[in-house]
Parts: structure tokens; C-alpha cells; sequence
């Protein structure tokens, strides 16, 4: 177990606090901070970035409206109909901007912190890249390069919204892929996420870029079969859609833990651009436009049904 994992769940026994697997609370009454719908077929979707549940220990310097063109906005909304096709649904109630669930807990920026962090800290060129950008677990600016703090966060702090967030939602999606696996003998997971039309200035190494209207990402090939991202590209493309594949994203921490095509788990990221759905400056959802892509991510749910990709 990571260092980090190991304190918390010493902690929360020595609390006598109960898991908030499921949606269910903890012990001292806070609202859970994600859901989950379990599935029958050996499709699992989750959507880590659209949650609007702000927890008052945030205490970010930004006003709300700033905050919240962080979301992956109403990404859920986009998939509602998938579980009564049988898909597993998870889903996160906190933002991204409090904790995000797509970088791994070794992304830590400790020049955040008042104290010295307790595990391992990632090493990697690309993900240290994110990190400097503002966009570790926690993150230190907005999309435009605005500071979200005034002020240093305690170590504490940083865990219990590990504990309370991150550990919850990652054994949730976990679950929901092993279930579906070991009932199939294969599992697909699609990452649901969504992406401005242009890349803000601290949003990835790319600033400016004009987005297409999907992005699909599986590493390189790392965590699905290419053979089953290509088809979800041409799909996409016969309905209309412009689609890039592994550019600008490639898939984060939620595909890269997941996905293992050798062992017949994929796992697949999808962005999707939101003025296809939305007004960007509003955030009002756009009727038309939110029906047709609603059509056509449901055709792209039942081919992914009908395709066994081992």
C-alpha cells in the first residue's frame, strides 16, 4: 500500500470512521462525494471532473463562477440513459479544482503545503510538467493562471481529501471494472470528460489550441487495444464528428491505473468538446446541440456493447 493510503487508513481506524465506498457517508454526516450505479454488461464509464458539490473547507481565493469553468460541465448529463443500458456508472461530486481524481497522489505540488509530504512524489518529465502548470491532485492555479489559494494548505488538509475524495472514487471505478471483467472475461472503461474549444493558457502544454470536437486518448496504446480506440474514432467521424486520437490528451491517471489490454481491460479517455452541448461563458446547456451528441453517444454506447474486442 502507498505510504500516503497506509496513514490515512490508520487514521480513519483510529477515528472509528466507516468507508464511504458506494455513496455512502461517513460517519460524521457529510454528504458523499461520489456515486456509483453498478452495471450487467462489461461496460464501465466514469466522470471524475464533473462534480459542483464545493466543500466549505475549500476556501479558494476564486469566486464560484471561476471555479466552476474547471468542470468537465454536465458530463453526467451527457451519459444519464448508460446505466439503464446496462453500463456501470461512477461519478464524482466534488470538482477537480478541490482534488482531482484523474492525477495520482504522488503529484503533489509541496510548495502548497506547510509541512513536508509524507509519501513519494512523482519523478516523471510529463507529469512533472502538469504539476508545474498548476495541475497536480490538488490544484495551485486555474485553466487562465489564476492563484485558487492564499494561503499554505496543511498536510492534513491534502489526506483527508484524499481520504474523503480520491481513495472512495478510485476502489468505486476499481470495482465496477473487476465486476465487469470477471462476469465478461473483458471489461472496456471510457473515461467521460470534457474540453473548453480552446485550450487556456495553463490548461495543457498546447495553449490556444482550437480542440476538435472529440479527443479520444488511450496512452499510445498502453491502456486499450488501438484497434478499439480506432473504432471508437471512426464512429465518431461517421456521425459527423471531427476526432484527433492521443492529441493534445492521451488519457491520465484513470486509464493509465486501469487499463491493461494484454489482461483484456480497456481503458479509454474521451473529451469532448463542449461547444458541441454548451454555452462555454454561461454554462447553459444548449437544447439542440445536446440532443444530437446525447444520439449519438448513445449509438457509440450500444456499438461499444455489441464489440468484444479480444
Amino acid at each position: 500500500m502507498h505510504p500516503v493510503l497506509k496513514l490515512i487508513h490508520s487514521r480513519a481506524n483510529d477515528a472509528g470512521m466507516s468507508g464511504t465506498g458506494g455513496g455512502t457517508k461517513a460517519v460524521d454526516g457529510a454528504p458523499p462525494m461520489f456515486s456509483a450505479a453498478a452495471g450487467r454488461t462489461p461496460l464501465v464509464l466514469d466522470s471524475p471532473h464533473s462534480g459542483t458539490v464545493y466543500p466549505d473547507d475549500f476556501r479558494s481565493i476564486c469566486d464560484l463562477a471561476t471555479l466552476r469553468r474547471a468542470e468537465d460541465t454536465h458530463v453526467e448529463k451527457l451519459y444519464d440513459f448508460a446505466p439503464a443500458m446496462g453500463a456501470a456508472w461512477v461519478e464524482a461530486h466534488f470538482p477537480r479544482s478541490y482534488l482531482d481524481a484523474n492525477r495520482d497522489i504522488t503529484e503533489i505540488d509541496t510548495a502548497l503545503l506547510d509541512g513536508p509530504w509524507p509519501g513519494a512524489l512523482a519523478t516523471d518529465a510529463r507529469v512533472l510538467a502538469k504539476v508545474r502548470l498548476g495541475k497536480g491532485l490538488i490544484w495551485k492555479l486555474t485553466d487562465e493562471g489564476l492563484p485558487i489559494y492564499a494561503r499554505l494548505l496543511g498536510v492534513g488538509e491534502v489526506l483527508a481529501r484524499i481520504a474523503r475524495c480520491w481513495q472512495p472514487y478510485h476502489a468505486a471505478v476499481a470495482a465496477a471494472i473487476e465486476a465487469a471483467h470477471a462476469r465478461h472475461g473483458y471489461s472496456i472503461h471510457i473515461n467521460c470528460h470534457s474540453m473548453p474549444a480552446l485550450a487556456g493558457s495553463h490548461a495543457t502544454e498546447f495553449p490556444g489550441q482550437a480542440h476538435a470536437d472529440f479527443v479520444i486518448g488511450d496512452r499510445d496504446g498502453s491502456t486499450a487495444d488501438p484497434a478499439l480506440s480506432q473504432r471508437i474514432c471512426a464512429h465518431l467521424r461517421a456521425c459527423g464528428y471531427s476526432v484527433d486520437y492521443n492529441h493534445p490528451y492521451k488519457g491520465v491517471e484513470l486509464v493509465r491505473r486501469y487499463g491493461d489490454p494484454a489482461a483484456h481491460r480497456h481503458s479509454i479517455q474521451v473529451e469532448i468538446n463542449r461547444k458541441l452541448y454548451m454555452d462555454e461563458a454561461t454554462l447553459a446547456l444548449d437544447p439542440a446541440g445536446t440532443a444530437r451528441l446525447k444520439g449519438n453517444l448513445r449509438s457509440l454506447v450500444t456499438m461499444l456493447l455489441a464489440t468484444d474486442p479480444r
